[in-house]
C-alpha cells in the first residue's frame, strides 16, 4: 500500500474514503476472517452530529483517508466494533496500522490543543497545514513528538532481556530522552538506571512510530555490554537476565520494532 501523508487535499477528493473512527483510545474496525478491516465510505460510518473533530491524513492508494473522534461507541453497525490499537496490532494490511497511529496521534494533538497554552484563548486551525494558533498572542502549536531510545544489549552469544512490571513478556530496554542529553547518553542512562550495567559500541539500528503513548517515535539502538552485574530498579524492571538464542522467554509481538532488534539478534548468532 501507498500513502502520502497530507495536511489538506491536493485536490478535490471525492467518491469514497477511509475512515478511522475512534471513541477515546479505540479504533471502529470490521473484523473478517481475523482481519481488521477499515470503513471504506463516500461519508463517515457514523452520523455527522456524533462526530467531536475530523483530521484529514492523506490519501492511500489514492483514496483519502479521514481521522474522527466520536461522541460514544453505540452504534447500530452490523459488524463493526471499536478495538484498541494494541489489540489490532497484526490484523492489519501492510500500511493501514501505520495510517491508524498517525490518526491516532492528530486527533490527540487536536483534543489537547484547542486552547492556547500561554494565555488560555480559543485556539484556530490552518486550512492547509497541522497547526493550531492563539489569534490573542500568535502562539503556534504543532503535533508534539516525544522521543524514546530502545536498545539491544548483547554479550557475546547472549542478549539481554527484561520484563517490565506487570508484563508476561520480555524485551528490551527502552525509555524516554530527557532535556539535554543526546539519544545514546540516553539509552546509557536508561540501561544504568534499569539493571545497573555499562554499555558500548552504541550503533542506530532503526525507528517506528509508536501511537500507544500518543505523541512518541522509538529510535533503535544495538549495543554491547562493557561492565557490571545486573541489578534490577524493581520499579520499571521486575526482572532481567542474559540469555542465547536457544533459551529465549515470551516475547513482544512481531510488529514492535523491540521483536525486530531481538530477530536481528537471533540472525545476527545463525
Amino acid at each position: 500500500m501507498n500513502f502520502v501523508p497530507e495536511a489538506a487535499p491536493m485536490m478535490q477528493a471525492e467518491g469514497f474514503a477511509h475512515w478511522f473512527v475512534f471513541y477515546r483510545e479505540t479504533l471502529l474496525v470490521y473484523l473478517q476472517n481475523g482481519r481488521a478491516v477499515i470503513p471504506f465510505t463516500a461519508a463517515g460510518p457514523v452520523p455527522e452530529p456524533d462526530i467531536v473533530r475530523k483530521v484529514y491524513l492523506g490519501c492511500l492508494d489514492g483514496c483519502p483517508c479521514y481521522a474522527a473522534e466520536v461522541l460514544h461507541d453505540q452504534f447500530s453497525l452490523p459488524g463493526m466494533e471499536f478495538l484498541g490499537l494494541r489489540k489490532l496490532s497484526g490484523l492489519f494490511e501492510d500500511g493501514i496500522y501505520q495510517v491508524a497511529g498517525r490518526a491516532a496521534q492528530l486527533l490527540h494533538w487536536d483534543r489537547t490543543h484547542q486552547y492556547c497554552g500561554r494565555c488560555g484563548t480559543r485556539t484556530e486551525t490552518k486550512a492547509d497545514e497541522y497547526e493550531r494558533r492563539c489569534s490573542e498572542c500568535g502562539l503556534v502549536s504543532y503535533p508534539q513528538i516525544t522521543p524514546a531510545v530502545i536498545g539491544i544489549i548483547t554479550r557475546g552469544e547472549q542478549v539481554l532481556l527484561a520484563r517490565r512490571v506487570g508484563l508476561k513478556f520480555y524485551s528490551v530496554l527502552a525509555g524516554f530522552v530527557e532535556p539535554g542529553e543526546t539519544l545514546e547518553e540516553c539509552l546509557r542512562r536508561e540501561v544504568r538506571e534499569e539493571v545497573g550495567i555499562e554499555i558500548e559500541n552504541i550503533n542506530y539500528f532503526g525507528s517506528q512510530s509508536w501511537p500507544y503513548h500518543p505523541h512518541s517515535v522509538m529510535i533503535a539502538y544495538t549495543a554491547e555490554y562493557s561492565g557490571g552485574e545486573i541489578a534490577v530498579d524493581g520499579e520499571e524492571i521486575e526482572e532481567a537476565n542474559w540469555y542465547t538464542k536457544e533459551d529465549l522467554p515470551d516475547l513482544p509481538d512481531r510488529v514492535t520494532i523491540a521483536r525486530r532488534l531481538i530477530e536481528w539478534f537471533i540472525d545476527h548468532e545463525a
